[in-house]
């Protein structure tokens, strides 16, 4: 049995799911999402508490189990509480700052970068070399995120560009003096 897949999932009060044709709605305080259910996983809702049953114990559907539940459980925690990412700049003169809702970045390059949030993600900057993005859907929060830290990755001997917050960078020894 998948240790993911037969945790139960508590549907907040604030969220109403409903599951029709495969698909799982959830409506939230921070919008809509949906997660689709294969028809080899079988689900229960009662008492707002869902739970998930596989009919088989075929490889491929025994993998379905806890990926279904864990999809089910990111829609539900994303419309009630959402996800963030935090992004930290590293080097002299790295800034980023907010236009309208667009994040223009100032990373070393001869121009600046501006990233465009898709719908449902917003960005802050709490300091001028931070950057917090949040939204409902965890795979666009950490998509944007992989994209905004694909423009200057954190190189080994210095350590500058963007990583996330906590992320710790492998260093390399630089080149060693001469005799």
């Amino acid at each position: 049995m998948s240790r993911i897949g037969k945790m139960p999932i508590n549907i907040p009060d604030k969220v109403k799911v409903e599951i029709k044709d495969g698909m799982l709605n959830a409506k939230g305080p921070l919008g809509e999402l949906n997660a689709r259910v294969p028809e080899e996983i079988q689900y229960t809702l009662e008492n707002n508490v869902l739970t998930f049953a596989r009919n088989s114990d075929l490889k491929k559907i025994r993998a379905l189990h806890g990926l279904t539940r864990a999809l089910c459980y990111n829609a539900i925690k994303g419309v009630e509480s959402g996800f963030s990412k935090t992004l930290e700049l590293v080097g002299v003169g790295y800034k980023t700052e907010m236009k309208g809702t667009s994040l223009q970045i100032n990373i070393g390059f001869s121009h600046l970068m501006l990233v465009i949030p898709p719908l449902g993600i917003t960005f802050e900057t709490p300091t001028p070399n931070t950057i917090k993005v949040s939204g409902a859907n965890k795979q666009v929060v950490g998509q944007i995120s992989a994209k905004i830290r694909a423009i200057r990755p954190p190189e080994p001997y210095k350590g500058k560009g963007i990583k996330y917050q906590g992320e710790h960078i492998r260093r390399k020894a630089g080149k060693t003096a001469g005799k």
